[in-house]
């Protein structure tokens, strides 16, 4: 295996940094919306509802992006990185370059 495992580790932590500030940023965006009538009629209300929906299925993708980069990082401490978890086989450097986390072969996964 000719994967850089120092640079595969820098790659997926500067990648669980970013899906954190991206998740900081937009915690405002996922809290509950206000139904004060008062404030804002009722299709400014469906506005932010819609809103908060699409942030909140962001954020599920990202928890699931960032369990995958865990899995990830414990597969390189562990000494298992590059490895497919279905079949043993190594995975190919030019896969893992694309995506430093991917924990399938191009077989398994299809």
């Amino acid at each position: 295996m000719t994967v850089d495992l120092d640079l595969a580790r820098t790659r997926l932590a500067a990648r669980k940094a970013e899906l954190e500030a991206l998740s900081a940023l937009s915690a405002a965006n996922r809290a509950p919306v206000e139904l004060d009538q008062q404030a804002v009629g009722r299709l400014s209300r469906m506005d932010a509802l819609q809103m908060q929906a699409m942030a909140q299925a962001a954020e599920r993708q990202r928890r699931a992006e960032r369990a995958r980069l865990d899995s990830a990082l414990r597969r390189l401490t562990d000494g298992d990185y590059g490895y497919c978890l279905e079949c043993g086989e190594e995975i190919p450097d030019r896969r893992l370059a694309i995506d430093p986390a991917a924990a399938l072969c191009v077989r398994c996964a299809t």
